[in-house]
Parts: structure tokens; C-alpha cells; sequence
């Protein structure tokens, strides 16, 4: 484990994504993800449905800086038509083939689908029930308004559902979320940082995220000689129900004594993903250990 080809000639690297979601057309939601890192940096968007389907109506990609090849944003194109669930990144990847730019891209289109999963089309009056100062009454919008929420982690789990009711829960959600406004820009904005420097003998990795719901702040080491994850910690000061989301976030620290292999990213799929994890967890600490090759 030694960092890849990241840090080939530096010691130092950075990835930084701004994405948002526009309530662009009635039906429909314009998902913008720019992500740039030392090398090069792209724009990608999206017009696609909401959930159930997700489905993509017009995809483009514009090349920002660094070099790109003209043969990533035509292969992006043909995503009109694709759907944003499984199977995405193999055919994302497929398209684009694998020219210059073609990894970022990848990597672009997969937090497009992630915003995607952020707002919803639901009527107004409903998603008014945002604001009723229950909790629980966010919980139930959610797992009606996102198809594939429903057992998808520990919050939305018949666990995570007992919870309510049985302590103090508060939750940043807001009927924007739900229902948008016609033309309303910037219904969902996300900034995510990802760094992977080595610094002695340790190789350190930083990975945030912030948003309308989320707040993360993720710290590993490794020891570059052994491949040893010594160090796992990380703040989460916004999360969607603080309270119920809080409980599979002290899972992090299970990493500590980890083997940081190939077949780690694997492996925190049971240990920090799933019915008793994390979802937003498992992919910021998969997505950084990714920049180590």
C-alpha cells in the first residue's frame, strides 16, 4: 500500500467536488457536479427524473482544466437514457473507455447519482409535514419519497425506527427537500474535500463532506511499511436525525488495526454499510481509501 500513482512525484494530494441540484424543469432535476483535483478538472450535468427511476434525460460534460480527452464528453452524452441505479459506474466506465479524464468522470457521474438520492417530487402539501416538529413525520417522507431508502442503513431500519419516540432526535430536513419550488436553484448543495498526503512514515487521509443535511469530517492514517490503518476517527456535527444516525458512526474506529488492502473496501461494506451502518459513512471512507490504489 503505498499510495498508488497519487502521489508519484508529490507528497501531497487533493480532490475537491462542489455539486448541487436545480429545480429546472416540473418533472425533472438538473444535477451540476464539478471535481477537480491536481491534474485536471471537469464539469458534469445531468437532467434526470427522480426517484423511482432516476432516470436520465440529457447528460453533457465540459472540460475545465488540465487535459481531457473530446472522446470523455461524448461517451458521457450517450448516458441519456441510462438509468441512475445499479449497474451505473460499469456502464459509465464502459462509455467513457479510458482516456484521459475518463476516472474523474466516472467518479463525477457517481455523485451525480448520489445527489440524486438527496431531493424528492412529492406534492407540497405533503412535504409540508416537514415542519411539524416531529421527526419521525421527516423519517416517513423520506422512505416515501426515495424507493431504495427503505433498509438501506441504520436510520431507515425497523432499529433505527424504534428509536423515535424514545429520546431526543432532531433533523435539518425542510419541505424544499421534498417539493421543491418551480425553478428554485441550489435546492441541495454539497462541498466534499478528499487529500491523501504521506507524511514520515504514515500515510494520512482526510475526507469532509457538508451539506443541507450532512456534516462530516473523516481522519485515517496508515503505516505506509506495514499497510496498517493506526489512526480512525472522524466528527459528524449535521446529520439527517441526530440521535438515530449518530449510533453506527463510533463503528469508524473498528478500522484501527486493519489491513489496508485492496480487499479492504470490501470488507467495511458489513463493518460500516448496510441495515446496521452508515450509507453516507461506508462511502466516504471507501471512496478515500480508493486514492490509494
Amino acid at each position: 500500500m503505498r499510495g498508488g500513482g497519487l502521489l508519484s512525484g508529490r507528497d501531497r494530494y487533493e480532490r475537491v467536488m462542489h455539486g448541487w441540484v436545480d429545480s429546472a424543469a416540473d418533472d425533472a432535476f438538473t444535477h451540476t457536479v464539478r471535481l477537480s483535483d491536481d491534474d485536471r478538472a471537469l464539469e458534469a450535468v445531468v437532467v434526470a427524473l427522480p426517484s423511482p427511476t432516476y432516470a436520465v434525460r440529457q447528460a453533457r460534460l465540459t472540460s475545465l482544466a488540465g487535459r481531457v480527452a473530446p472522446s470523455i464528453a461524448d461517451g458521457f452524452a450517450r448516458l441519456a437514457g441510462a438509468e441512475m441505479v445499479g449497474g451505473l459506474t460499469r456502464r459509465t466506465a464502459g462509455l467513457l473507455g479510458d482516456a484521459d479524464g475518463g476516472a474523474l468522470a466516472v467518479d463525477a457521474t457517481i455523485e451525480i447519482a448520489r445527489l440524486a438520492r438527496q431531493v424528492a417530487r412529492m406534492p407540497r402539501a405533503l412535504a409540508e409535514r416537514a415542519t411539524s416538529g416531529d421527526p419521525l413525520d421527516c423519517w416517513h417522507l423520506d422512505t416515501t419519497g426515495w424507493v431504495d431508502l427503505p433498509e438501506s442503513c441504520f436510520t431507515y431500519s425497523a432499529a433505527g425506527r424504534a428509536l423515535f419516540g424514545t429520546r431526543t432526535i432532531a433533523t435539518p430536513m425542510v419541505p424544499d427537500l421534498y417539493s421543491p419550488r418551480p425553478g428554485q436553484r441550489k435546492v441541495f448543495e454539497r462541498r466534499k474535500v478528499a487529500r491523501l498526503e504521506r507524511v514520515g512514515s504514515r500515510l494520512r487521509l482526510f475526507h469532509s463532506m457538508h451539506d443541507n443535511v450532512h456534516g462530516f469530517e473523516l481522519r485515517l492514517e496508515i503505516d505506509e511499511a506495514s499497510g496498517t490503518v493506526v489512526r480512525a476517527e472522524h466528527v459528524t456535527p449535521r446529520l439527517p436525525y441526530m440521535g438515530v444516525c449518530s449510533e453506527p458512526q463510533r463503528k469508524l474506529a473498528a478500522l484501527v488495526g486493519e489491513t489496508a488492502d485492496a480487499g479492504l473496501r470490501k470488507r467495511i461494506q458489513t463493518t460500516l454499510g448496510g441495515q446496521s451502518g452508515c450509507a453516507q459513512l461506508y462511502d466516504l471512507t471507501a471512496d478515500l481509501l480508493k486514492l490509494l490504489g
